[in-house]
């Protein structure tokens, strides 16, 4: 029964890896493109749009890293 626990959190660790991997890529990325983003979303209209849509992934990526890190150091919610 040991194994089947160290398995899953083998994977949890593994899921949190790669999403901190995935939110640092996109902050990467975001500081690299910062002229291009700032340049069509001053354009307006439904270009607007694109610093919406960018906080949004970075929300889900983000906050589903912080999950996965809180959970790998077994902090739990009171219930």
């Amino acid at each position: 029964m040991a194994r089947v626990a160290a398995v899953g959190a083998d994977r949890r660790t593994a899921r949190m890896m790669a999403l901190g991997a995935i939110t640092l890529l996109l902050y990467a990325g975001l500081f690299l493109m910062e002229d291009l983003v700032l340049r069509l979303s001053a354009l307006g209209g439904w270009y607007g749009l694109i610093p919406v849509a960018i906080a949004f992934i970075f929300s889900l990526s983000h906050g589903t890293f912080t999950g996965y890190f809180w959970d790998v150091l077994g902090v739990k919610a009171r219930k």
